[in-house]
C-alpha cells in the first residue's frame, strides 16, 4: 500500500503563509504585465516543496486469519438418541474443512455441562460464548457455529441481544441441531408447591402433564406416592394445569413422587416423574396433662410444655378424688368439676399427647372412657405415664382397660433408696436417650460421670417395649413401646424433678423430657429405625439408624435405574454411616429392606431434563438476526462452508457462510523522498535564471 506524507522543515502554517505571499506576488506581476512573472512561480514552488519535504510511504503488511467459534453442547440432554454421535461428526467435519482453508482460526468451546448446578439452571451456552468472544477482535470474527439440540436456557431474544450489543451478532450465527424433527415425549411439571404444610391437612400442589403424543385435554393417569407408601392414581388433562391435594401426615419431610407412565417411542423417561418435598409442621400441639395428686414434681412437665409457644396445654390436677370424704358439702367446694366426658369422649382425638402424672384408678375416670383412651392410642395417639408409688397399688392404671397396652406389669415393690439412672445398651442407641450429656468427662457417658441420683423407683415386670434407661439394680426405669399406630412411654419414677433442682449434680432433665414427648408425637428425627441420605460436596452421605448392632447393606438406585450396594459402618449412638460418590443429578432411592427413602442430588426436578425434545424455536430468531441459518443434522453430517463478504447472503439450503474480513497486521513502513533536494535546488536556480533572462529581453 502506497501513500504520500510530509516531513516539513518549518511549521506548516509558515509554509502556507510563504506560499500565499508567493502566489500574491505572481498574481501582482501578471496584473502589471511584468515580464517573467509566471517564470517566477517555478522557483517559489520549488522552494515550498523543499520546505514541505514530501515522501512516498509504503507499508509492509502481514495477513491475519479470521476466527470462527464452534460451540458444542455437552449437556445431559445431548446424550439422548444419536445426538452425541451427530455432534461429534459435525465437529470433526467443520474442523477439517476450516483447517483445509488455511486462512481461518477455529476456537472450539464445550459448554452446557451442569455438574455443579445439577441441571437446575438448564443448558447455558451463550454465557460461555460471550466470555470467549471477549478476547476476539470484532473485525476478525468470521462467524459462530452452535451445535446443540436447541434446548438452550440462556439465549436472549434478538431485541434484548441487540440492546446489550451481544458480540455473537457481529457475524453470521449458524445453528446445527442434533435431534430429530419428529421426537415425542411425555413429561410432568411441578408448577407450584409449598415448602411447608400443616400436619393433618392437605397441601395444594399445581401440576401439569405435557404429552406431545395426544391432543390437549386428553385424560392421562398420574400416580402419586408419599414416602414410598401406597400409590394413589388420579387423572389429569394433558396440557392443563391442575391443583392436586397432597396429605401431610407427619412432621418433618413428606416426599411425594409424582409419575406418569412411559409411552412407546418416548425420547426419555427421566422427566416422567417429579419429586415434591414438603416439610410438615404442626399448627398447634394439644397436650392433656392429668396430675392424679399434687406433688413436688408436678410442675416439671407443666413447665416444659408451657415453655413451648406451639403447645396448647390443658392441665388438670385432681385435688379431691371420689374416695375422699371429709364431710364438706358439695355446694361449699370451690373446685372445678373434672370434665370427663368432654375430654375422653368428645375431644379425645384432638389431643396429640396425653400425660398421666401419678394418676391412680379410684373410679374417677369410668372404664368406658378408659376404653376410649385405649382406642385413641391404637389409632395413632400418644400416652406418657410418669408413675409413683400408686402404680404399685391395687387401683393403678394397670388394672384399667389400658392393661393390654402397657409394656410392663407392676410387681408391687417400690425401691425407696437413692439410685443413679443409667442408659441401657439399647438406650445408648435409641435416639431418645443416645448422646445425652451433662458435662461428662471425655470418653465417659453422662450416667457414668455426672448424673445426679433419684430417690424412688417402681419395680415392674417388663413384657414388651424397649427399656432405654435403668435404675435400681438395673431394673427398667424408662420403657418406650409402640402400640398399633400409637406409642406409649412409661417412666417408673416421680423424682426426675431432682435433676432440674441440681440435686447431686443434676442431669439432662429438660432434654430427656423433650425427646420423650417428641418421640411420642412421632418426630421424624427421633425414629429408632430410619434411613436417610444427604447430598454433600464429596457425594452422598447415607445414614442408617437402628437399635440392632449388625450392619446391613443399603441398595441405592440411581436416576438412570442402575443399582449399587453400600454397607454403612457403625459410628456411634446407633448410627451407621457410609459415603458414596454420585455422578449425575436426580432422584436417588435407598432401601435397606425395612426402610425406603428418596433424596435429590442437585435439583429434584432439574430444568435440564424436563424438556428434552429438539427444537429450533429458541435459537432460530437469533440466527435470523445474525444473518445465519438453522440446519438439522439428521439431514446430513454438516453443511459445507463458504467464505463471503458482508454484503452477501450468509446461508443456503446446504451451505453456511463465514465472513472474509481481510484484516492484516502492519509490520513496517518504507519512506522514499518524492524529489531529491539537489533536483529541487536546481529547479529553484533554473527558474530564477529564466525569470532574469525573460526580464532582460
Amino acid at each position: 500500500m502506497t501513500g504520500i506524507t510530509f516531513a516539513p522543515l518549518v511549521p506548516l502554517p509558515l509554509i502556507a503563509i510563504l506560499g500565499a505571499i508567493g502566489l500574491a506576488l505572481v498574481i501582482y506581476g501578471i496584473a502589471k504585465r511584468a515580464r517573467g512573472a509566471l517564470l517566477r512561480a517555478l522557483p517559489i514552488a520549488a522552494l515550498l516543496v523543499v520546505l514541505a519535504e514530501p515522501k512516498l510511504v509504503s507499508e509492509n503488511q502481514q495477513p491475519l486469519k479470521d476466527i470462527a467459534v464452534v460451540v458444542v453442547d455437552d449437556s445431559d440432554s445431548q446424550k439422548l438418541g444419536q445426538r452425541e454421535a451427530r455432534a461429534a461428526k459435525a465437529v470433526e467435519k467443520i474442523t477439517a474443512d476450516l483447517a483445509a482453508a488455511g486462512d481461518i482460526e477455529v476456537r472450539t468451546i464445550r459448554a452446557g455441562r451442569n455438574d455443579q448446578t445439577g441441571g437446575q439452571d438448564g443448558t447455558r451456552l451463550f454465557g460461555a460464548l460471550t466470555a470467549e468472544m471477549n478476547d476476539i477482535p470484532k473485525q476478525r470474527l468470521a462467524g459462530v457455529i452452535v451445535i446443540t439440540d436447541g434446548q438452550v436456557h440462556d439465549a436472549l431474544p434478538p431485541d434484548q441481544a441487540k440492546q446489550i450489543e451481544a458480540p455473537y451478532l457481529n457475524a453470521p450465527l449458524h445453528i446445527l441441531l442434533t435431534g430429530e424433527r419428529k421426537e415425542v415425549d411425555r413429561r410432568i411439571r411441578i408448577e407450584n408447591a409449598p415448602d411447608f404444610g400443616l400436619v393433618g391437612k392437605d397441601a395444594m400442589v399445581r401440576l401439569t402433564v405435557e404429552d406431545t403424543t395426544v391432543p390437549r385435554g386428553t385424560r392421562v393417569p398420574v400416580t402419586i406416592k408419599r414416602n414410598e407408601g401406597q400409590p394413589q392414581q388420579i387423572m389429569l388433562a394433558a396440557g392443563e394445569s391442575a391443583e392436586v391435594p397432597m396429605a401431610i401426615e407427619n412432621a418433618g419431610g413428606n416426599v411425594f413422587e409424582v409419575a406418569v407412565n412411559h409411552t412407546p417411542d418416548e425420547l426419555s423417561s427421566v422427566n416422567n416423574r417429579a419429586i415434591v418435598s414438603i416439610n410438615g409442621v404442626r399448627d398447634r400441639l394439644r397436650v392433656l396433662l392429668v396430675s392424679g395428686q399434687p406433688h413436688v414434681g408436678e410442675r416439671a412437665w407443666r413447665n416444659l410444655l408451657k415453655s413451648d409457644p406451639n403447645v396448647d396445654l390443658v392441665h388438670f390436677t385432681i385435688l379431691r378424688p371420689l374416695n375422699k370424704d371429709d364431710g364438706t358439702p358439695l355446694n361449699e367446694l370451690s373446685l372445678i368439676t373434672f370434665p370427663i366426658r368432654e375430654l375422653f369422649e368428645e375431644q379425645i382425638n384432638e389431643f396429640d399427647l396425653m400425660i398421666f402424672d401419678r394418676y391412680n384408678q379410684p373410679g374417677l375416670i369410668p372404664q368406658q372412657f378408659m376404653a376410649n383412651i385405649a382406642r385413641y392410642i391404637e389409632n395413632g395417639g400418644a400416652l406418657l405415664l410418669t408413675v409413683g408409688p400408686e402404680f404399685a397399688e391395687n387401683y393403678s392404671l394397670f388394672g384399667s382397660q389400658l392393661q393390654r397396652l402397657l409394656p410392663a406389669e407392676p410387681s408391687g415393690r417400690v425401691f425407696a433408696g437413692s439410685f443413679r439412672p443409667q442408659l441401657s445398651p439399647i438406650g445408648r442407641r435409641h435416639p431418645v436417650t443416645a448422646g445425652l450429656t451433662n458435662g461428662g468427662a471425655e470418653g465417659q457417658t453422662q450416667s457414668e460421670a455426672t448424673w445426679g441420683r433419684w430417690l424412688r423407683h417402681i419395680q415392674v415386670v417388663p413384657e414388651k417395649g424397649n427399656a432405654v434407661m435403668t435404675g435400681q439394680d438395673n431394673e427398667p426405669l424408662l420403657i418406650l413401646d409402640r402400640v398399633g399406630k400409637g406409642r406409649i412411654a412409661l417412666l417408673l419414677s416421680d423424682t426426675i424433678w431432682l435433676w432440674g433442682k441440681g440435686f447431686d449434680g443434676g442431669g439432662p432433665q429438660t432434654e430427656l423430657m423433650r425427646r420423650t414427648a417428641h418421640w411420642l408425637m412421632k418426630e421424624p428425627e427421633l425414629e429408632e429405625e430410619s434411613l436417610t441420605a444427604r447430598a454433600e460436596t464429596e457425594g452422598l452421605t447415607v445414614t442408617r439408624r437402628s437399635l440392632a448392632e449388625n450392619e446391613m447393606p443399603v441398595t441405592v438406585t440411581r436416576p438412570n435405574g442402575s443399582e449399587e450396594t453400600v454397607i454403612p459402618k457403625y459410628v456411634a449412638d446407633g448410627k451407621f454411616v457410609a459415603q458414596m460418590p454420585v455422578g449425575e443429578p436426580g432422584v436417588y432411592r435407598l432401601s435397606d429392606g425395612l426402610n425406603t427413602t428418596l433424596t435429590a442430588v442437585g435439583s429434584p426436578n432439574p430444568l435440564e431434563t424436563y424438556d428434552v425434545v429438539s427444537t429450533e424455536e429458541k435459537l432460530a430468531p437469533l440466527a435470523a438476526a445474525a444473518n445465519g441459518g438453522v440446519y438439522w443434522l439428521e439431514d446430513a453430517t454438516a453443511p459445507t462452508i463458504r467464505r463471503i463478504t458482508s454484503t452477501r447472503v450468509a446461508h443456503g439450503a446446504s451451505w453456511m457462510g463465514l465472513m472474509s474480513n481481510e484484516q492484516y497486521l502492519v509490520t513496517g513502513l518504507n519512506q522514499t523522498p518524492l524529489a531529491p533536494l539537489a533536483l529541487l535546488l536546481l529547479a529553484v536556480m533554473a527558474g530564477a535564471m529564466l525569470a532574469w533572462w525573460r526580464e532582460g529581453r
